[in-house]
């Protein structure tokens, strides 16, 4: 086992478990969370030993997104993108292991892993717009790929979080499990790939992949000009500030 400030990995055989282990804001990424990501990633998709990837929060979160009091913002990695995952070119497959929440960017993490095992207590939201600010790390097209399009405008726009259940209805995820036991579905999925040649495993994840995120380029130009929209607003920085200050915020429309 590797360990970070931020982030555990662990072999298990030919797979590389990654744990983001940061309960006390639960599991929020910061800069030194992202350079974790990053370097867990770049293990798995560089070591040849290792085929498949699983990702976890732990037993109790998987991730609340950014940490928005770090004072940072620099969340980007270079061959990972936004926390060090969100815009890698991935060679190796890679599940996520849902517990408790996944909010905001921890859902944009999850739309970024191939597919995702959750537990009964999991629920997934975009809750950005309650904060006068949008989803920046892919939810506003990947959304689109992983559920109907009424359903993708109605989770941004609204703010609503979705329980295990409806998130697998809607295809955002693979399998529901009973609580606690997400990472154990998930690893042993990972060990099915694992048993497999590695690289028919890798094509077919290459093209496979390369279908789903071929208008990826399209959809980072929408958000961009999404947020220049609302960046320099007064009810960005609101929204922002009473999230901090724990209180509803004030909307200006300005």
């Amino acid at each position: 086992m590797t360990d970070s400030l931020r982030v555990a990995t662990e072999r298990r055989d030919r797979i590389l478990l990654i744990t983001m282990r940061r309960p006390q804001k639960r599991n929020a990424v910061d800069r030194a969370m992202a350079d974790a990501l990053d370097a867990a990633l770049n293990l798995l998709d560089d070591d040849p030993a290792l085929a498949v990837g699983v990702l976890t929060g732990g037993p109790a979160m998987f991730s609340a997104g950014s940490d928005l009091g770090s004072g940072s913002g620099g969340y980007r990695t270079e061959r990972g993108g936004y926390y060090g995952i969100i815009q890698r070119r991935r060679v190796k497959p890679l599940i996520a292991a849902v517990e408790g929440i996944a909010l905001g960017g921890g859902m944009e993490i999850v739309l970024a892993c191939d597919m995702a095992v959750a537990s009964e207590s999991a629920s997934f939201g975009l809750p950005e717009v309650r904060r006068g600010v949008l989803p920046t790390c892919g939810a506003l097209f990947r959304t689109l790929h992983a559920m109907s399009p009424g359903m993708a405008r109605q989770m941004v726009l609204t703010g609503a979080p979705i329980d295990a259940r409806r998130a697998l209805a809607l295809g955002l995820v693979n399998e529901v499990t009973p609580p606690g036991e997400a990472l154990v579905r998930a690893l042993a999925i990972a060990g099915e790939m694992a048993s497999n040649a590695p690289l028919a495993v890798q094509a077919c994840l290459a093209a496979m992949n390369g279908m789903v995120n071929g208008d990826d380029a399209a959809g980072w130009a929408a958000t961009e000009e999404a947020l220049k929209a609302v960046r320099h607003s007064e009810d960005f920085a609101e929204g922002v500030r009473a999230f901090l200050e724990k209180r509803a915020p004030i909307w200006r429309g300005r």
